[in-house]
């Protein structure tokens, strides 16, 4: 999206439909994502935001509950 090129493999690369977005570095595409939510009304996204925190919610609970010793 900032037009800095990258090696084939390298970056990150979005596919959103029929968007291609090509982002060189984490940072880049961290201030694309945070413009992007910054613009969209809150009530727009607001479900699938709290959707996926339950989601990572979820994950991070079963990974330490798998990493507990039963003795």
């Amino acid at each position: 999206m900032c037009g800095r090129p990258f090696p084939e493999g390298q970056g990150i690369v979005v596919q959103y439909g029929d968007l291609k977005l090509e982002f060189h570095s984490s940072k880049c595409a961290s201030k694309f994502f945070k413009s992007l939510l910054e613009r969209v009304e809150p009530r727009v996204l607001s479900p699938y935001i709290k959707r996926l925190v339950e989601e990572y919610t979820e994950v991070v609970e079963s990974k330490a509950r798998k990493r507990i010793k039963v003795i």
